[in-house]
């Protein structure tokens, strides 16, 4: 029979746990709730890890934590403090005993792991004001005269890039740990921390099970934030302020999250299978160890029946150090859906290769649909085993980066997306399908010959085979391409030379005798038809049917008005006489080295038939990603 427990702060965990005697800790009721249950936690806020200690055992016995219907409930990974002294002008310092910390202790961890890249001895700690996050300083001497950091070095793109909020690079914290106290020292400025609501992180996660195969669990309605979450690259444990730990079909839905460390959302995968062997050890390659991973979660029960199969929708996910959500294995057969991320990795104490809005490793038949991602360092970045992943009516604007493919075979879908970052697209990957996409900025393509990456069995975990990434085998239909004065390889003449067939693809390779080393020399056979050019995009040279005017402008702009977003773009006279036909699965074909079609994730026919908005497309329409767009100047509605 099912039970319904409350949670209240005027409620004790030595109560019954009904709703006119609450428990108070959300972990006592955790503990008792079992397939079937729901926990109602009413108004307040809650300073624990609620770590789930039962599984649900299907989608409709499920344990179900909630926030009461209409009441704020928040829980954080920190706690108050309140023993400030001062030390000197506005700098203060609190003393805390370590044993305030336990067995975690933020202050004396610092970030580290594989990929990380730069590290100038910061840590998993942070201090809040009044809920802004301070930065970190390197050293004490520090705190008695801040500099204002305007800009910083992005890592990744070499280029200088301004500081996230850089009035707050002046509000700054430093800690000390010997071997009895931890003590923090902060620079305040004008305010009293004694007075005011200074918080420090303090727990390693807000909502996460320490045991995995915790299953089909609801977390709905929370604020949640200030998580030490350590950095979660795909060879180690991977735990964000919230996520379900290796386990199968958790509904995350309609909460706030923000100020992790690193990781906001975590469906990523679990210890056993490596953690951090390339930083730890040092004797082999990190993808050397993640191919390993996935050998050792495939007989640790990796599959479609034990793993994945999450909903994530309707969250507000910002100010985290690493990702909003994050993920290697762990997060297959997922569907990520209609949530707002923004402002993820901008604070730049620290910098690694495993940093996005959403990155994902082994993103099978996972479905990232109508979200809104902007002010990222970079927006969604797919990487390895991007197999069945579907990337369809996403709004992505004011990032460093929109969209990275890397290392992946294939067979995936991008459709009716917009990208507007000066660096819209990283393509290093092969067997994708781009279609009635808006694509304003820099393309990149490149061919990955040094590493063999997993393909699989379609709609399983199942490795079928490993391939490096020739290049090619990419479908381009029905896309609006804009370029500009600064913009790098905006079209798709990065293809001319490339075969259009699989037949000439085959042919080519066979003139020559040989095996493996004949299929190096040719270019796989792209297939692209139907795409509008402007302001200097280029076509493929043998594209039969496009729009190409390198002169007009479209002087797009994304326009926020409150929580609505709006597309301003204009279109040429003769935008509408190229319509674009409705692909399917028959006409997208087979990508090569699968051998696999584009489908649906339970193996039916895709039909990419909806734009933007949600409205279905007639047979043949107007390319790009919504159907209504027409001539001369377009102000429409894309989020809200």
């Amino acid at each position: 029979m099912a039970f319904e427990y409350h949670v209240a702060k005027n409620g004790s965990d030595l109560g019954e746990g009904t709703k006119t005697s609450p428990f108070l800790t959300i972990n006592k009721a955790a503990t008792l709730a079992v397939a079937g249950d729901t926990v109602i936690v009413h108004e307040g806020e809650y300073r624990e890890w609620v770590k789930p200690k039962n599984p649900g055992l299907s989608n409709t016995r499920r344990i179900t934590y909630q926030a009461a219907a209409g009441e704020k409930v928040v829980i954080k990974g920190s706690e108050r403090i309140q023993e400030w002294k001062r030390v000197e002008g506005s700098v203060w310092k609190a003393v805390l005993p370590n044993t305030f910390f336990g067995e975690y202790n933020p202050y004396r961890e610092e970030i580290f792991g594989d990929w990380v890249v730069y590290n100038p001895g910061r840590h998993l700690g942070d201090v809040y004001l009044n809920g802004m996050s301070f930065y970190e300083a390197e050293t004490l001497q520090q705190l008695q005269q801040p500099t204002v950091k305007t800009e910083v070095l992005d890592h990744w793109t070499r280029k200088i890039v301004p500081v996230h909020n850089p009035e707050q690079t002046k509000y700054l914290w430093f800690a000390q740990v010997d071997e009895e106290n931890t003590t923090i020292y902060a620079n305040f400025h004008d305010s009293d921390p004694n007075r005011e609501l200074v918080e420090i992180n303090v727990r390693r996660a807000c909502f996460y099970p320490e045991e995995t195969g915790m299953n089909y669990i609801t977390v709905k309605g929370f604020e949640m934030a200030h998580a030490a979450t350590p950095w979660a690259p795909p060879t180690a444990d991977q735990p964000g302020l919230l996520g379900p730990h290796w386990s199968k079909g958790w509904i995350i839905e309609d909460n706030v999250i923000h100020d992790s460390k690193c990781s906001g959302i975590s469906i990523g995968k679990e210890i056993s299978t490596g953690h951090n062997y390339r930083s730890r050890r040092k004797d082999k390659p990190g993808y050397q160890y993640q191919l390993e991973s996935v050998f050792l979660a495939r007989k640790a029960g990796w599959s479609k029946e034990k793993i994945g199969s999450h909903i994530i929708r309707n969250n507000t996910i910002y100010d985290c150090g690493q990702n909003g959500i994050v993920g290697h294995l762990g997060g297959v057969f997922s569907q990520i859906y209609d949530n707002h991320i923004y402002n993820i990795a901008l604070k730049r104490e620290f910098y690694g290769h495993e940093i996005a809005g959403i990155k994902l490793h082994a993103a099978i038949d996972v479905q990232i649909h109508h979200n809104r991602i902007h002010d990222c360092s970079l927006g969604t970045w797919l990487d390895w085993q991007t197999q069945g992943t579907r990337v369809s009516r996403n709004l992505y604007y004011r990032n460093n980066r929109d969209l990275f493919v890397e290392v992946s075979s294939g067979p995936y879908l991008v459709d009716h997306n917009i990208l507007t970052a000066d660096y819209a697209l990283d393509n290093h990957a092969q067997g994708g399908a781009y279609v009635n996409n808006l694509i304003r900025g820099k393309m990149v393509h490149r061919k990955m010959l040094d590493r063999a990456t997993p393909y699989h069995v379609p709609h399983s975990t199942e490795v079928k085979g490993f391939a490096v990434t020739y290049g090619g085998d990419d479908r381009f239909y029905n896309n609006i391409f804009i370029g500009g004065d600064s913009l790098e390889g905006v079209g798709t003449d990065h293809y001319n030379g490339y075969t259009t067939s699989l037949e000439e693809y085959i042919e080519t390779v066979h003139q020559v005798p040989g095996d493996h080393e004949s299929f190096n020399k040719v270019e796989q056979p792209v297939y692209i038809n139907d795409n509008a050019y402007f302001n200097g995009a280029r076509p493929f040279e043998r594209e039969k049917k496009n729009l190409v005017d390198e002169r007009f402008n479209p002087n797009l702009r994304i326009i926020e008005e409150g929580n609505e977003v709006y597309l301003s773009i204009e279109l040429p006279d003769d935008f509408e006489t190229l319509l674009g036909e409705i692909q399917t699965t028959e006409t997208l074909k087979r990508v090569r080295i699968v051998d696999a079609d584009f489908e649906n994730p339970d193996g039916s026919e895709v039909t990419v038939d909806a734009d933007l908005l949600g409205e279905t497309r007639p047979e043949k329409s107007v390319v790009g990603p919504i159907a209504d767009l027409r001539k001369g100047s377009n102000r429409i509605k894309v989020w809200g």
